[in-house]
């Protein structure tokens, strides 16, 4: 549970949380406390949960990281995120972790919008959200409904072979992450209650949210699919060197020179050397793909060895 000031909420939502789950020996409620300046850490102690803080803040990504890594270390078989502001509703618990605990997927996603847009969701943020999940689904190879949802669960398997990067955020990177390693994914529909003067923690400024996001997914789509990435970069300044340079060609059958248009053809000739270039980069960035993909595998197994021996 990432927690940045949430003094006002936390202890009603870790009082509320289920002490006993079935299928699972033991139950521990973390809370990872991101810098807080109120008596957030105080109350969650209190209350009966672990907590472990960040001396500044490092966004939710970085909490996320931190649960993990804690989660590895004392050898969780499942790790759930919830937010501490009591969004969500804590009975939804065993339906999140039952595509787990089945074995029917490795990780499991709430699923805000199965009915529609939730009450007091603004309109551009609902919008922006389906516009996020439609972008996931593309880079992803899968129908994501809800990427930005922080409420989800994850098999140790995804846990010893989540590698992130970013500490903006977690939701969408963890998605791409998964998928392109092959794990299953479950979406579960879940209940979630917006309060009226709640500000976002994440995206309260909805440009700088976006522009964020948007730079998170590219990452990720160069990262997992570097080949088509580059290879429609390389075809799109083709097109436009092809474009321009058909143009003055036109012109020289026409009038039987290229004079005035010199400059386009010598931008014509760059831009379609410069699309070989990024072409010839795609295969490269491709091998260099196949070569993270097996240094990967290399630290799943030795993050495994590493955190089933201690």
């Amino acid at each position: 549970m990432p927690a940045l000031n949430e003094a006002e909420t936390i202890k009603r939502v870790i009082e509320s949380m289920p002490k006993t789950i079935r299928n699972f020996d033991d139950v521990e409620i973390l809370v990872v406390d991101d810098g807080s300046e109120d008596d957030t850490k105080t109350i969650a102690i209190a209350s009966g949960a672990t907590v472990v803080s960040h001396i500044t803040n490092k966004g939710v990504g970085g909490a996320f990281h931190t649960a993990l890594n804690y989660a590895l270390e004392n050898k969780a078989s499942v790790l759930l995120s919830i937010d501490a502001d009591g969004q969500f509703d804590v009975n939804d618990i065993p339906k999140m972790l039952q595509p787990i605990v089945s074995k029917t997927a490795d990780f499991a996603i709430g699923n805000r919008f199965a009915e529609g847009k939730p009450k007091i969701m603004s309109k551009l943020k609902y919008r922006g959200n389906a516009l996020v999940s439609t972008i996931i689904s593309f880079v992803g190879k899968a129908k994501i409904k809800d990427a930005s949802c922080g409420f989800r669960a994850y098999s140790r398997a995804c846990l010893l072979n989540l590698n992130l990067q970013g500490n903006f955020t977690y939701t969408h990177e963890t998605i791409l992450d998964l998928l392109n390693k092959g794990y299953r994914v479950a979406q579960v529909p879940v209940k979630v209650t917006y309060f009226e003067n709640r500000v976002s923690r994440v995206a309260n400024n909805v440009i700088t949210y976006g522009f964020k996001t948007l730079k998170i997914i590219v990452k990720c789509f160069k990262d997992y699919r570097p080949f088509p990435f580059f290879s429609t970069i390389a075809l799109f300044i083709l097109f436009i060197g092809v474009l321009l340079g058909g143009f003055v060609y036109l012109h020289w059958l026409n009038s039987g020179k290229i004079t005035p248009y010199k400059g386009l053809g010598f931008i014509a000739l760059a831009l379609c050397g410069m699309a070989v270039m990024v072409g010839v980069l795609a295969f490269i960035a491709d091998m260099l793909n196949r070569i993270r993909m097996n240094q990967e595998k290399l630290l799943y197994l030795t993050k495994k060895a590493h955190f089933d021996e201690n």
